[in-house]
């Protein structure tokens, strides 16, 4: 057994030393002697306005990528300037400019804070000297979330409306998991293992690259297994006609048509089954705590929004009216 400090580890650490020094020999013959390099030099992140899209886009969904991506060429198109020429006037001169357009407060408020996210992130890296939409006031909107909740009952006429099996299954999953249409979307047979207790789980990599794991109740389990029919771990969990993942907007579709057939005239989406998952825990004695990390919340005051929406109590009930 050789020792700590072996002849063959000397020399490994040599040749690493070696290669270290030869790369800083090089950077300095490129940028000049140490003398000459300024001490208050700093290596720029981006130099086009381009490059900085793709700094802040990187790493994100592709479904916030392409959202955020139209939302800053809206922006860009409006106040027809460079990232480095403008000023907080033209960020309030947009925000008035969306607001005459007739559109509601929360899209407002959701293109808004795509633009302050930007140059914000510009500023952060050095590319702008300033931030300059750090007084930008974001505007205020009304908490819609209390009409996107449905009742328990809605929830199971859309799932007994569905006669399609797989289509069926896929909204009994979008209301057990609480997940995002996504999230659905990407499942693989992979994602599924079986409980030694009974029932199973999945596995979710999900928004903000978070890996969740959700508990699947045994009936719906054994349902899901039946459904599978020896299809292979790779396979998706919903194959579209074309043997691929399914996209999501042919979810919504599937959604919509369900809730169609129940007798529901609102407008119900995939995310609908979410906020009924989170607010129907609630309601039958889940903690928020469990329920914010079952769906893979940011934060638990994320999670407390449905208590709001649905309270439990209020003092209005203490009134005599």
């Amino acid at each position: 057994m050789q020792s700590e400090n072996s002849p063959d580890d000397t020399s490994k650490l040599s040749n690493i030393t070696n290669i270290i020094c030869d790369s800083n020999q090089n950077q300095l013959a490129e940028a000049g002697s140490p003398q000459s390099i300024p001490a208050d030099v700093v290596v720029r992140q981006a130099t086009t306005d381009e490059h900085v899209i793709a700094l802040w886009l990187h790493g994100r969904s592709s479904y916030t990528q392409t959202a955020y991506a139209a939302d800053i060429q809206q922006f860009f198109k409006a106040v027809d300037k460079k990232l480095l020429m403008i000023t907080l006037g033209d960020l309030q001169a947009y925000a008035d400019a969306l607001s005459d357009q007739g559109l509601k407060p929360a899209s407002c408020h959701r293109k808004l804070a795509a633009v302050k996210s930007l140059i914000s992130f510009s500023h952060k890296i050095g590319y702008l000297r300033y931030d300059v939409s750090k007084p930008l006031r974001l505007p205020k909107f009304k908490d819609t979330l209390s009409e996107r909740i449905l009742s328990e009952t809605e929830v199971h006429r859309i799932i007994a409306a569905e006669p399609n099996p797989r289509n069926h299954l896929m909204l009994r999953i979008l209301y057990a998991g609480g997940i995002r249409v996504s999230e659905l979307c990407r499942l693989k047979w992979s994602d599924l293992q079986p409980r030694e207790t009974g029932g199973g789980q999945m596995t979710i990599f999900g928004k903000g690259a978070k890996t969740n794991n959700i508990l699947i109740p045994e009936p719906l389990w054994t349902d899901i297994i039946a459904f599978r029919n020896n299809a292979a771990d790779p396979l998706p969990l919903f194959l579209s006609r074309k043997g691929g993942h399914l996209r999501p907007a042919q979810v919504w579709c599937i959604v919509k048509k369900a809730a169609k057939r129940a007798g529901i005239s609102k407008a119900v989406s995939p995310h609908w089954m979410r906020h009924a998952h989170c607010s129907h825990s609630l309601d039958r004695g889940a903690s928020i705590a469990l329920v914010s990390a079952t769906v893979g919340h940011s934060s638990i005051a994320t999670t407390g929004r449905y208590l709001h929406a649905r309270p439990s109590d209020s003092s209005s009930r203490y009134l005599d009216v």
